[in-house]
């Protein structure tokens, strides 16, 4: 059984990240990096993550002109990783550019594009100039990215549903803003639970904090493991 669970690594340093993965089992989870730890450990951390078996999803949200994008895609796939992200709002030459450099790598890893952020909410949408429902703007984005090529998308699990029904089987769907009956919802406004995101089609589920902050973090892995 391949684990839709990728646990994001929410910590300052590389030997915090690396004492709690010890125990990790890569049957079990999938670990994502993102901007802190990237920058604080570096990409020989993400190597070390690479060569002990784990699947690496390496959250960094590309966005930049499309030369710059494209770049940095092809640096990302020489790590080793089993994932990466841009953003959507970069566009069309934008999204074509990285699906381009990432065809290219010996080992392609796989390349999913970030649709409107789980901490957004209408209000936040509006307050950026875009008077639109969240959903709507997924939705526009998330044709765009499949129209691009692109393997997926990173939603909200709550637009899961309608998304999986219009876009097929096959493009991943990576949902953060999972949190587990009882636990917090932090700064997340678009959350669900991972039994709830299951039966919703999403593809991969992110948790972090619930995790990595909880007083018996393999009892939540496993949990989730047997949605």
């Amino acid at each position: 059984m391949s684990s839709k669970l990728i646990i994001a690594l929410d910590f300052p340093t590389a030997e915090q990240a690396l004492q709690f993965v010890k125990p990790l089992s890569p049957e079990q989870c999938k670990l994502k990096v993102g901007f802190e730890l990237y920058v604080a450990a570096g990409p020989d951390f993400v190597r070390r993550l690479v060569d002990q078996g784990f699947d690496v999803f390496l959250d960094l949200k590309f966005h930049d002109i499309p030369n710059t994008v494209a770049s940095a895609c092809r640096a990302a796939a020489k790590l080793g990783v089993w994932m990466m992200n841009v953003h959507a709002f970069g566009g069309e030459a934008m999204l074509l550019a990285a699906q381009d450099a990432v065809n290219t790598a010996t080992h392609a890893p796989k390349l999913i594009a970030v649709t409107v952020l789980t901490s957004m909410d209408k209000n936040q949408l509006n307050s950026i100039g875009l008077n639109i429902d969240p959903a709507v703007q997924v939705q526009r984005l998330a044709q765009l990215t499949q129209r691009c090529g692109l393997d997926g998308i990173v939603c909200s699990a709550q637009e899961a549903k309608g998304l999986r029904q219009q876009l097929g089987q096959n493009f991943l769907l990576v949902t953060p803003g999972i949190r587990p009956l009882g636990t917090d919802k932090g700064d997340q406004s678009r959350v669900m639970t991972p039994e709830k995101a299951v039966l919703a089609g999403v593809s991969y589920m992110v948790v972090g904090r619930p995790i990595t902050q909880a007083a018996n973090a393999q009892k939540i892995i496993e949990q989730i493991y047997n949605c």
